[in-house]
């Protein structure tokens, strides 16, 4: 089937059930493009099982002052998904009783979850070790209130991971709007100002680039070493690590990938880039999801394709880790992305 034909499809019923359609191969010849299944199971490495847990990721909304082209969440100012306090209720007990070390709030823009405060105060009593917050850095100047948000996450000792596409005005734009590369610059120098990102300083500071194309990543260590000059020598910034990210053809990238008749060049490339080294250690393996609403997933994508976990716990409010751990991992073609290459995952590369 044609790209044409297909972006029809899309276009009639752009949904989750769609997109699996799409995902799982309908749009190719029978045989043409093989199942993430089956190359798991040449390598021996089906089911897919989790290890253990070190990773809560948790999506307190889908609410931005965003509209990122290539956002596999699908946020934007009209999001009206967000975390009540009383499922953020549920998620402390499970972060009180939990082996996993990190916990990784995300959105959305996160902050603008309106007890995100609050929730921060509470769950840093938990004593986690790495407590990180996903944030888009437009946010901090987005509005007065959230113009102490670096004295804040400060205060808390937030890792912070922030969101910047490239080093340059046009590429940055481009993919996540107009003005958003000069509101970053500003906020990544006030971050620097209270000590975030800074040579020996323990406020870690840490950017995300993903593609603005249908493209893979370049090497990872190449690109932070390109970012890190740029930045320092054209704005006197500094950070500490560099994640490149695949994206993963859903949400807002799939529509992108279709509406630019890439998507089948894209899913071969992400299948001739399969790396078996990679599957073992991809996030899902050690990371769980929680959406705004409480529910599990094995990853966040997996959350946006409403694939929750494979467990008779899925929500948080039954959370059981040790019937968690024996679960097996819910797979689909999108998982391509994460395998290709050095691998992808919410910390950059996995191999």
């Amino acid at each position: 089937m044609k790209t044409k034909s297909l972006r029809a499809r899309h276009n009639k019923l752009a949904d989750t059930h769609t997109q699996l359609d799409i995902l799982n191969g309908s749009v190719f010849a029978e045989g043409e493009l093989p199942y993430f299944k089956d190359k798991l199971m040449e390598s021996g490495q089906f089911p897919l099982k989790p290890k253990k847990l070190e990773i809560l990721q948790i999506n307190v909304g889908y609410m931005c002052n965003q509209v990122c082209e290539h956002c596999h969440v699908d946020a934007g100012p009209d999001r009206k998904e967000i975390m009540t306090r009383e499922t953020m209720e549920e998620c402390l007990k499970v972060i009180l009783n939990t082996g996993a070390h990190t916990l990784d709030l995300t959105g959305g823009a996160p902050e603008m979850n309106p007890n995100f405060r609050w929730f921060v105060e509470e769950a840093s009593k938990a004593g986690i070790q790495d407590f990180i917050v996903r944030s888009n850095l437009t946010i901090i100047r987005a509005n007065k209130k959230y113009h102490d948000l670096p004295d804040f996450f400060k205060k808390y000792n937030i890792h912070v991971v922030s969101s910047m596409p490239h080093y340059t005005r046009g590429k940055t734009d481009k993919q996540r709007g107009d003005g958003v590369f000069d509101k970053s610059i500003i906020a990544l120098q006030q971050l620097n100002a209270v000590g975030y990102g800074m040579p020996d300083s323990d406020l870690r500071l840490d950017l995300v680039y993903n593609p603005s194309g249908a493209f893979l990543p370049g090497d990872q260590a190449a690109l932070e070493k390109d970012f890190k000059k740029a930045l320092k020598e054209d704005f006197d910034i500094d950070f500490h690590n560099l994640f490149a990210i695949t994206n993963l053809p859903i949400s807002r990238f799939l529509d992108y990938l279709i509406a630019s008749e890439n998507y089948e060049d894209y899913m071969y490339a992400l299948v001739e880039a399969y790396n078996p080294a990679a599957v073992e250690n991809v996030m899902c393996t050690n990371t769980l999801s929680v959406s705004w609403d409480g529910w599990l997933y094995d990853c966040d994508f997996n959350q946006m394709l409403d694939l929750k976990v494979q467990s008779k716990v899925n929500h948080i409010s039954d959370y059981n880790e040790s019937l968690l751990e024996n679960r097996s991992i819910f797979i689909s073609q999108h998982c391509y992305g994460c395998t290709a290459g050095s691998g992808s995952s919410c910390q950059g590369t996995v191999t």
